[in-house]
């Protein structure tokens, strides 16, 4: 078994690939922001942050979701980040819509209308609870002015996670763990997590910002 990168007494972060590394697969319910096979690269301006010009390791294609996907199963709950220009997974009960409204509209400019949302796939039967409520969530997204924005491409709301975790039950594994959103939002909650991540900066990234003793209400 390969020793954690970073643990605590809810955390358990491991750093390599997920296809590899795969002590997740012992969670309950998968909630994850994987690559969405769109070769993303922002055009932000980045100030002073380093890696948000940067393309997404394995984001040239749904390679990485689909196994991660096979591995995980048909039966557990999962919570799976997307975007409409992909094709969603076969086994998708539900979309839940993410309103990142207000935000910078992005998309393409000769149309009038800009791109103020993302989706997030429903899978699996067992690991739901809570209320049931409608599709739309709404989360304002990280912007680059965000004094707290950490340095990653493609950060999400812990806020945003928050509300995704608590309708499910268990233990969460994020096997693309980003820079921590998923994770600390679990921790928040006082949920066990566990989580996998290929990059070092970002695993040391997460384990500082997990090292906090105020919960941080930052992105992924």
């Amino acid at each position: 078994m390969r020793e954690p990168y970073f643990q605590n007494q809810l955390v358990t972060l491991y750093h390599g690939d997920c296809l590899e590394v795969t002590e997740w697969l012992t969670a309950d319910v998968l909630v994850t922001d994987p690559p969405y096979g769109v070769n993303y690269k922002s055009n932000m301006d980045r100030g002073t942050r380093t890696n948000w010009h940067e393309k997404i390791k394995g984001d040239d294609s749904l390679d990485a979701r689909d196994k991660v996907l096979d591995f995980w199963g048909v039966d557990k709950a999962a919570l799976v980040f997307g975007t409409w220009k992909i094709q969603k997974p076969s086994a998708t009960k539900q979309t839940v819509i993410w309103d990142k409204t207000p935000c910078g509209f992005m998309g393409d400019l000769s149309i009038p209308f800009g791109s103020a949302h993302e989706e997030v796939y429903c899978l699996g039967r067992t690991g739901w609870t809570g209320k049931r409520q409608g599709s739309v969530v709404k989360a304002q997204m990280l912007m680059s002015s965000d004094r707290d924005r950490p340095d990653h491409p493609t950060p999400k709301p812990v806020g945003l996670m928050e509300t995704l975790i608590q309708k499910t039950s268990g233990v969460i594994a994020d096997p693309f763990a980003g820079s921590g959103a998923t994770l600390i939002a679990a921790r928040n909650l006082g949920r066990r997590s566990i989580g996998v991540e290929m990059e070092e900066k970002y695993c040391e990234l997460i384990a500082n910002r997990l090292s906090q003793e105020a919960f941080d209400l930052g992105g992924i």
